[in-house]
């Protein structure tokens, strides 16, 4: 049951685990929430009762007018728990993989010594240099906990950057070997608990609980045995037991309704009929291959932590991509100072930098670097007693009041001049197309235009003109965006950057449409206006202000370096930060409902056959005709109903490598796939029966007396 490679159905090692666990599931307690296995283990032992009981009431019952040789009962018993068993041990080797799989982020969950910090103070003591420090049990830490971490320390728990900027080694999460950049204040403050700190001191805010985490969440839903069921379990259960309730119904009525034309069939044999036909292998395989696919793309670095997000990702139809961090590096920086209506260069840079002065993310700080580069020089005592105004993404502008009176306001086009509106100092038209004809240039060009404005003391001037940043496409992202359309998929890109950036950006990067200049209400807002009309929609994104698009979306996907808001919101984290898994996430969704279409049309298929080899020996010792229905040829009704049985166990055997790896499948429309299925799927579903019952046959009719 071992190969090897990355699809290994299960390794050497576990295989004792993982047969007690098979045996243990017999529980009727466990094997309650699934009927047609509990359907199995109560004809089993009722069926090992009778063989028990059988030597006292003088041997095995002859069954339909046809005497049944000795140990016939016992035989099919034994068929009966087999194929429990090989059901049970389905399920228990799917969650075998997943605890293989996971044993390594177990390995990083374990309990570590944190140095919590009490009494935080962020204004005063941001290091935590001055505050007291307790040890306590990483396991302790809830979110808002403050903590400590020392180079060459591990992060006990997920969290934020406060103060400081270090190396962190993630490759245990990420497989990738390497060192990341983890720092306070910028794109990068998220880290994750287990890595380990290789640098710098830092101080962390834990973000989130043990329990609660991401990485906790994701090794319960791939190894935990009572998991909760994803929806296509759901709402297969009740058509599995209605099916199977209807066998039943037959075997329990049969006998009454032939009684005035034949003999009795025996108890064994109408179990072999309801074993044999009901939805075993459905029933057991369903479940196998949702936490297969969340083994695979765990495999691939990708975090899953809802069975339905899995199920929906083989139905996407539109897929949203968040600009910064997600298709671009998210470090933008100021290239160029770009003046308007006749300001001073020196000027405008002065004014950008007293701007930026508390801005302490990449944009900001490359900034005031710039300016200083290009030679203006000022003294930090400029921005005493100014008011920082931060940068929210409903204004989209940031900034400083100074106590002479004077604004200073940065930010998207639009944002700054409503700004300066509100404030009586509309901008003169011809000004405004000065000022349109800058940030087009910056924007066609791939680069993001922030606009300088301000109210003067004194004086006229307002609009002072646009900083240059420019980011940076990353390198993988055409490359599965084309794989992305060739699995028919649209790609939007949404950011909050002007429309040119954004326009120039996704043909960059070989996007189908892009959205500019939008809020988080706007991505929310475009995300429901695609459900409404019929498509399924993945969103990815890693800010605080995607949070609510990501929540609403059917599938959200976070960054490892996402905010917690985000990660929150998300059911999918990419541990590695690589928007190339979004292709990975949707092949493996298609490779799991192409295996489940697989699975049920191969089963169908072999019950048109076990058709054919049990009800013609039902009654062929009364009503020898029926013989002419024994299209097999099988030696005897005995033989007939045994062989069945016996590649009803094996058949088992051989779907779950088929379940767990999955089946390959094509991107075409509907039609085709299902005329493919049919014809592969279902053929094959008639052949092997059909080979693999007249092999068991033609061994067992070398037994006596069958």
């Amino acid at each position: 049951m071992t190969v090897s490679g990355n699809n290994a159905v299960l390794a050497p090692t576990a295989i004792t685990a993982v047969l007690l666990d098979a045996l243990r599931k017999f529980d009727p307690r466990y094997l309650w929430h699934n009927p047609v296995l509990l359907l199995t283990e109560v004809g089993a032992a009722l069926t090992t009762v009778i063989a028990i009981a059988e030597p006292f009431v003088g041997g095995a019952m002859p069954s339909g007018g046809t005497e049944m040789p000795a140990g016939f009962t016992w035989a099919l018993a034994i068929g009966f728990w087999v194929c429990l068993f090989t059901a049970t041990l389905a399920e228990s080797i799917a969650e075998g993989r997943g605890r293989s799989q996971t044993e390594s982020l177990r390995q990083t969950r374990r309990v570590i010594v944190a140095h919590r910090v009490q009494d935080y103070d962020f204004a005063r003591d941001r290091a935590a240099q001055q505050a007291q420090v307790e040890e306590v049990d990483s396991h302790e830490l809830v979110a808002g906990d403050v903590v400590v971490v020392e180079a060459g320390e591990v992060i006990p728990a997920d969290g934020e950057v406060l103060w400081g900027a270090a190396e962190i080694d993630e490759s245990e999460f990420t497989g990738h070997p390497g060192a990341v950049i983890r720092e306070s204040d910028g794109d990068r403050t998220a880290v994750t608990g287990g890595t380990r700190d290789l640098s710098d001191r830092l101080v962390v805010r834990i973000s989130t609980s043990y329990e609660a985490s991401a990485v906790e969440r994701t090794i319960r839903l791939a190894s935990k045995s009572r998991r909760k069921k994803a929806p296509i379990e759901v709402a297969f259960s009740p058509l599995l037991a209605s099916f199977s309730l209807s066998f039943v119904i037959v075997v329990l009525t049969l006998n009454s309704v032939v009684s005035p034309v034949a003999d009795p069939v025996s108890i064994p044999v109408l179990v072999a009929l309801v074993v044999c036909l009901i939805p075993t292998e459905i029933a057991a395989l369903m479940s196998v291959t949702g936490i297969a696919g969340m083994s695979q793309l765990l495999h691939r670095g990708v975090l899953v932590t809802s069975a339905k997000a899995l199920e929906t990702a083989g139905d996407i139809t539109t897929v949203l991509l968040d600009k910064t961090g997600t298709v671009t590096r998210g470090n933008r920086s100021a290239v160029a100072f770009v003046p308007v209506a006749g300001a001073e260069p020196d000027l405008l840079m002065r004014m950008a930098a007293l701007a930026s002065f508390a801005d302490p993310t990449p944009e900001g700080v490359s900034t005031v670097r710039l300016a200083t580069e290009s030679g203006v020089a000022f003294e930090d005592a400029e921005t005493d007693g100014g008011q920082p105004v931060m940068f929210s993404a409903v204004t989209r502008l940031s900034g400083i009041d100074l106590p002479n009176g004077l604004k200073i306001r940065k930010g998207a086009a639009s944002a700054a001049v409503a700004w300066l509106k509100r404030q009586g100092m509309a901008p003169p038209r011809e000004v405004l197309n000065e000022l349109r004809a800058a940030t087009r240039e910056v924007a066609g060009s791939g680069g993001t235009p922030l606009v300088v404005v301000m109210k003067p003391i004194e004086g006229t001037r307002q609009v002072l003109g646009v900083i240059h940043l420019q980011d940076v496409v990353k390198s993988t992202v055409p490359k599965r965006i084309g794989e992305l359309s060739a699995l028919g998929l649209r790609t939007v890109m949404v950011t909050g950057d002007h429309e040119l950036t954004a326009k120039a950006i996704s043909e960059q990067a070989g996007i189908d449409e892009c959205v500019g200049d939008t809020t988080p209400e706007g991505k929310l807002a475009l995300i429901v206006r695609e459900q409404e009309q019929g498509h399924l929609v993945a969103m990815s994104g890693d800010g605080i202000n995607d949070a609510p698009a990501l929540a609403q979306a059917d599938i959200g996907i976070a960054m490892n370096t996402a905010t917690s808001a985000a990660k929150d919101a998300a059911n999918m984290i990419i541990l590695d930060d690589d928007p190339a898994h979004l292709v990975d996430i949707v092949e493996v969704g298609r490779r799991q409902m192409a295996t489940r279409g697989a699975l049920m049309t191969f089963n169908l298929a072999n019950d048109v056959v076990r058709y054919f080899t049990l009800f013609p020996a039902l009654f062929v010792g009364v009503f020898p005709g029926l013989a002419a229905l024994n299209v097999l040829q099988l030696h005897s009704p005995a033989s007939a109903i045994l062989s069945t049985v016996i590649f009803s166990s094996l058949v088992m055997g051989i779907l779950i490598p088929l379940a767990l790896i999955g089946v390959p499948y094509r991107t075409t429309g509907a039609k085709p796939a299902l005329g493919r299925n049919l014809l592969i799927n279902g053929l094959s579903g008639l052949l092997v029966p059909i080979i693999g019952i007249k092999l068991i046959d033609m061994i067992i009719s070398l037994l006596p007396g069958y």
